[in-house]
């Protein structure tokens, strides 16, 4: 009776194992979406020189932008004008697609060395998410839309990354969609 459960057990590891490999490829080959979540003057920022544009998440932090692929998409909402404002905006302010190379650590002055990551902005204009979010995947209660912003970086679908670049009048081609 032993041995049948283990060898049970071993086949289903094996197959789990084997649909894990082959399924790799097919989701390497994908590219991802992203939402990061910054004040508009810091997203603002990031996006301001052409050909010089970068991504910067959670304050700074390296391991979330680990999770973020060369060619992936990024949308970058804004909740307020300014860091810990109180003038709010709740807009997608800029919106582009991750260059290849790793996170790197830029030394800002006063101590303060976050890292970052490149990115090829595309030209956009700003958007409010109200009139999306009844429309985004993400959203599982309308009543509590804001909760996945709450960890500066998330994934989303292309179907909402398409949203966000159509409200946003981005070329649907330059991102890749």
């Amino acid at each position: 009776m032993r041995n049948a459960i283990s060898s049970a057990a071993s086949q289903t590891f094996r197959q789990a194992t084997l649909w894990t490999e082959s399924a790799a490829p097919a989701a390497a080959a994908s590219r991802g979406n992203w939402i990061a979540v910054a004040s508009a003057t810091h997203a603002r920022r990031g996006c301001a020189q052409p050909d010089a544009g970068y991504m910067q998440v959670c304050h700074g932090k390296v391991a979330p932008l680990r999770r973020v692929k060369p060619g992936d998409r990024v949308a970058y909402y804004a909740p307020t004008v300014t860091m810990g404002g109180s003038d709010r905006l709740q807009a997608f302010v800029s919106l582009g697609v991750v260059k290849p190379g790793e996170a790197y650590a830029f030394d800002m002055g006063d101590g303060f060395v976050p890292y970052r990551k490149d990115v090829d902005y595309v030209p956009a204009a700003e958007a409010a998410i109200a009139p999306l979010l009844d429309r985004f995947e993400f959203v599982q209660d309308r009543a509590r839309w804001g909760y996945a912003f709450r960890f500066g970086l998330f994934a989303i679908s292309d179907h909402d990354m398409r949203l966000i670049a159509e409200a946003m009048g981005a070329d649907a081609q330059a991102l890749g969609l």
